[in-house]
This record gives structure tokens, sequence and C-alpha cells, in this order.
């Protein structure tokens, strides 16, 4: 009998274990995920996504623009409980995600996620608190404006982020691809945004491009069409950069 217990005792701890430190892994295949997010999977490939950003057990991350939640519920399962992750939106984003958020906390647990509600001018991301930030489709945004969406100082949002990430700390970013050598001028009207100028624009704050990943590429996208038409809607090409804080 103390033989089983001493089994199970040991099998407890391994699985207060594997909650404490979820791999990428673990995190896309956790039970209780929604079914939306499931869904979506086949699309985003957050696997990719995770890899790359190689959280660590207790970080801190900022999910900008981070909507309905899905990167911030697996970014909150690799963290674990002694992570955080701020998942922020804006007003005129919360008015885009609709019912998403409040699904996502209805009668389950999603992981330590902090809703992050904060305007342009101030993210609120203190100095050298976090160890990585991610804006995931949202970038070409701080380019776009609309009678609903604010005018944004490009330079000083991704200076605050800059500022916020710890020496070291992880800024990835997805985003839809435009035409080449079209800048930022497709951010209007197609939401889509030129990879080589956010690169430039990135690294123009001072942060030092790490890698990327083609796992979201797609050459039979068509630059011309805006990303919300059914035809392309969740298949268009997409871009994945990493980039770091020196």
């Amino acid at each position: 009998m103390k033989t089983i217990a001493a089994i199970l005792a040991s099998l407890l701890c391994l699985a207060g274990a594997l909650t404490q430190a979820a791999s990428p892994q673990e995190a896309v295949a956790a039970t209780g995920r929604l079914e939306a997010d499931i869904q979506r999977d086949a699309r985003s490939k957050p696997l990719v996504i995770l890899e790359l950003l190689d959280l660590q057990n207790g970080d801190k991350v900022a999910d900008i623009f981070g909507g309905g939640g899905y990167y911030s519920e697996l970014m909150a399962t690799v963290v674990g409980p002694e992570g955080e992750v701020l998942l922020h939106n804006n007003r005129a984003y919360r008015s885009f995600v609709g019912e998403a958020l409040t699904t996502r906390f209805a009668d389950r647990d999603p992981g330590r996620i902090t809703l992050h509600d904060r305007e342009v001018d101030d993210l609120g991301l203190g100095s050298d608190t976090l160890d990585a930030a991610v804006i995931i489709m949202s970038y070409h945004d701080l380019y776009h404006t609309a009678k609903d969406w604010p005018a944004i100082d490009s330079a000083d949002f991704l200076g605050q982020i800059f500022k916020g990430l710890k020496s070291g700390g992880r800024f990835l970013i997805v985003d839809h691809v435009a035409q080449p050598g079209s800048g930022n001028s497709a951010a209007q009207d197609l939401h889509r945004i030129d990879p080589e100028f956010a690169k430039k624009d990135i690294t123009s704050i001072g942060f030092r491009f790490v890698a990327g990943s083609e796992e979201l590429r797609n050459p039979q996208d068509d630059y011309n069409i805006m990303v919300f038409k059914p035809e392309v809607r969740g298949k268009t090409d997409r871009f994945v950069m990493l980039f770091e804080k020196p």
C-alpha cells in the first residue's frame, strides 16, 4: 500500500509540474480549450508561433491588440501560474471583439490572463517589465485610420513596447503580406503591410531582427484583395518576424 501511495504521489507531483510549465505542444493539445480555438489552429498554426517565441515558465507577456484572447490563453498555459499574460485591447478593439472575451472567461479557467485595456498613447507597460510581447495580425493597424479607429503615433507606440521589454525580451509580429515596395500604404484599405517596411520600421526603434518563419506563407494569395473578403479570409499570405531588445 505504501508503494502504491508513493507512486500516486509521484504522479501527482508530475501532473503539478506539467501544470506549472507546459510546453508549446502541451498548450495546443490541452483539454478544455474552446472549440472555436481548436478550429482556428489549422489556419493560425500556433505551435509555430509558440516555439519561435520560446516562452519560459514564469514569463510575463503582453498580447497587444489581443482581441478575444486566442493567443493569450495559449501563452498563459506555457508561462504557467507563476507567469502572466497581459491581454491588451483599446476601446475600439474591444468593440470589434464582441462576445469573444466573455466566452473565454465564462465558467472556465484560461490561465493567468490579466485584461489590460489601455489606449494607444499610454499602453501602461512600464519599464523593463516584460519578457515578451506579440502583435498578431494587427501591426498594420498602426498605419490605419477610420472613424472608429484612432490615428496612432507608430514610433511612440512601438517605443512603449521597446521600453516595456527587458533586455533580451522578444517581440513577435504576424501580419498580412502586401505588395513588395508598397510600404504601409495598403494598411488603409487592404489591411496589409509590406514585410520589408515592417522590418525596417521595427528595427529603427532599436529592436534587433532575430528570425522569421515561412510556415504561414501562401504564394497563391492575391495582394490586391482586402483580407476580410470571404475568398481570402483566413488564407492570406502572412509573414512572421521575431525581434529582440538588446
